[in-house]
């Protein structure tokens, strides 16, 4: 998969269903080139875990439970449900 079909997909908040936007950057390990979060726009459903830059949610890779062909599932507890 590549990082531009990455950022077609919505991030969805597995608790919810919120849609909580859509990948705007990944951010990396240097060293290992393994992906650690994805960065999302942030609104206020993820003030939560805004850990960026003041427009930008980080949700850990850790978080991620699944990618589909449409959606990128987080779980719950990534979004505050």
């Amino acid at each position: 998969m590549t990082f531009s079909e990455l950022r077609k997909k919505d991030v969805i908040c597995m608790g919810d269903g919120r849609v909580l936007g859509r990948v705007n950057d990944l951010q990396m390990d240097a060293s290992t080139g393994r992906i650690c979060a994805l960065i999302v726009p942030a609104g206020s459903c993820l003030s939560g875990f805004l850990h960026g830059e003041k427009n930008q949610a980080v949700i850990p890779w850790s978080q991620i439970a699944c990618i589909g062909d449409d959606v990128i599932l987080v779980s719950a507890a990534a979004c505050g449900c």
